[in-house]
């Protein structure tokens, strides 16, 4: 009985100091790995050029199919994702045969340290990869222990009503000279699946409470069939504020924008939420900012980037726009690229610090408009073939085309909202 009790009481302290020192040894004061993603044009185009190949409407279910990722392009998305989610970075290298990732994730202020890092190699065999090794901090983690729980939890999705489709989806991922290719073959219902695993239950039912209020705003008796942005925006956002005092003030506002940004850009949210096929649609409108309707649509959708994945991919995105525009549609305008802007900094702004959503709600209160929105940009050139902006502005990067830049950002400061 006493041997029991010793067992016990052992068991009953030993087991929290050696949870405690494990997590102190899991937690680094210096980061594994440091430095941003640097995104550019370039890696958006080739993400575009991806996406496009691969769009899910165009595949025929049972058929089996491959996607090819860079090394380059595949260590600058998860380093860009580290960094958004994580507040860190990442490394991936790829070698035939498998690969290594490691990262580096920012902790909140403890007195354990400042970063969790992560040093994982993978080895690839006949379907999806098994860990090799797995460090956390100074931990290391038993590669048996990852690959079962990987196992129980594909088992899990697999035998899953909602995500088995999704989780059988991926055949194969190998790595060949810089490349990671994977084979994967679709279904039908795989698409609902991901998206119903991707956006929560509580995200959907905050996008249906704003898409009934816009659905209401549309089909106002005296509103016409073109219509400013301030009417709908505003309205919104003081829902959202209104919303977000009792509750989670950024969902509420990336809410707002997400449903916004995809009625003005003729996208209902069912491309999104399936369930959506079910809610009330708004009234169809043209959506002007400054009498245009595309320079809604740039900012809209800069102003959801920014809210949703933050302002450099908002940015290089809007950047990418403006030059696909200059070789192949209406030419580069910096009239788009000041909506892509001003769209950004109010996106950044609903979701940063509380003081620049206090100042968004004062505005919202006091009546949104759009000169508030945005600053005047009738004389900033526009509509220029690729060859006439070379010539005018020397590319992307060069002093004048910088100088230009320099400018928009100038006119955003002066405006209340965005100082």
């Amino acid at each position: 009985m006493r041997l029991i009790l010793r067992l016990f009481l052992l068991l009953l302290v030993g087991l929290p100091l050696l949870a405690v020192g494990l997590v102190y040894l899991a937690v680094d004061d210096t980061a594994l790995v440091q430095g941003v993603a640097t995104l550019t044009p370039a890696h958006v185009q080739r993400a575009r050029w991806l996406l496009d190949r691969n769009d899910p409407r165009t595949m025929r279910p049972g058929v089996l199919r491959t996607i090819v990722v860079s090394e380059e392009d595949l260590d600058i998305a998860t380093n860009y994702l580290a960094h958004q989610f994580g507040g860190g970075a990442s490394k991936v290298a790829l070698h035939d045969g498998g690969g290594v990732v490691r990262a580096s994730l920012a902790l909140p202020t403890n007195p354990a340290g400042r970063f969790v890092n992560l040093d994982l190699a993978w080895r690839e065999t006949g379907s999806l990869p098994r860990v090799e090794t797995l460090r956390l901090g100074r931990v290391p983690v038993p590669a048996m222990l990852c690959n079962w729980l990987l196992d129980r939890g594909l088992a899990y999705l697999q035998n899953h009503q909602r995500y088995a489709a999704a989780a059988d989806v991926v055949r194969q991922v190998r790595a060949r000279d810089g490349f990671l290719t994977v084979d994967f073959e679709w279904n039908e219902a795989a698409p609902e699946q991901l998206k119903a695993a991707l956006i929560g239950r509580s995200q959907q039912e905050r996008w249906q409470l704003y898409n009934a209020r816009l659905v209401a705003l549309a089909g106002a008796p005296d509103i016409g069939r073109v219509v400013s942005l301030e009417r709908l925006l505003g309205p919104l956002l003081q829902l959202a504020a209104e919303r977000g005092a009792g509750g989670d003030a950024v969902q509420e506002y990336r809410s707002a924008l997400v449903v916004l940004a995809f009625y003005v850009n003729g996208k209902g949210l069912a491309a999104l939420v399936p369930q959506a096929r079910t809610w009330p649609t708004p009234r169809r409108h043209v959506v002007t900012l400054a009498g245009r309707p595309d320079l809604t649509q740039h900012f809209t959708i800069s102003a959801v980037l920014a809210a949703t994945a933050g302002s450099p991919l908002s940015d290089v995105v809007g950047l990418y726009k403006e030059l696909d525009d200059a070789r192949n549609g209406s030419g580069f305008s910096f009239n788009d690229l000041a909506a892509d802007r001003a769209g950004t900094r109010l996106g950044a702004m609903a979701v940063g610090a509380a003081s620049g959503r206090e100042r968004l709600r004062q505005a919202v209160a006091a009546g949104l408009r759009e000169s508030d929105l945005m600053p005047e940009v009738r004389d900033l050139p526009e509509f220029m073939p690729q060859a006439e902006f070379v010539r005018r502005f020397g590319g992307v990067g060069k002093p004048p085309y910088q100088a230009m830049l320099g400018r928009i950002e100038q006119r955003l400061d002066a405006l209340p909202l965005y100082r």
